[in-house]
């Protein structure tokens, strides 16, 4: 049991450290939702991501682009239903992203409609998400 413990803490400390040094001349966005849910960063303004895991951006106004992939419960959809897996594009814009700042993104779903916030380092909200469109997994923002 215990070198598995050991195999998994170094697992877990690995992928961590797979993620880049923020930059302190830029904002920080991580991205959270639970484990039902899959949030993935797309693009900003106009450009696309090279990693999917989190944003980071110049101090100023953005738009951040995300796909939220989620399931539908049965008892969403109607009597004798499956489950539906739904993949939506999300945009949030917000005026005031600040260099050296940590950002918290949160995503998830109520039955068929997706959402995001996006809180500061002391959990204030500062933007919601606006839905664009749903449908194909891997569809291009």
């Amino acid at each position: 049991m215990r070198p598995f413990l050991l195999a998994a803490c170094l697992l877990t400390l690995g992928g961590c450290a797979m993620m880049p040094t923020p930059d302190p001349t830029q904002a920080w966005v991580d991205l959270h939702t639970s484990e039902a849910n899959t949030l993935q960063a797309a693009k900003v303004d106009t450009s696309a991501l090279d990693d999917d895991r989190y944003f980071q951006v110049t101090p100023g106004q953005h738009e951040l682009h995300m796909f939220l992939q989620f399931n539908v419960a049965p008892t969403n959809i109607g009597p004798d239903s499956q489950g539906l897996e739904r993949t939506c594009v999300l945009k949030l814009a917000y005026p005031e992203f600040a260099a050296g700042q940590r950002y918290n993104l949160v995503a998830g779903s109520i039955g068929f409609r997706p959402w995001a916030k996006l809180y500061d380092q002391q959990n204030q909200l500062l933007a919601r998400a606006k839905e664009g469109r749903c449908g194909e997994v891997g569809m291009t923002p």
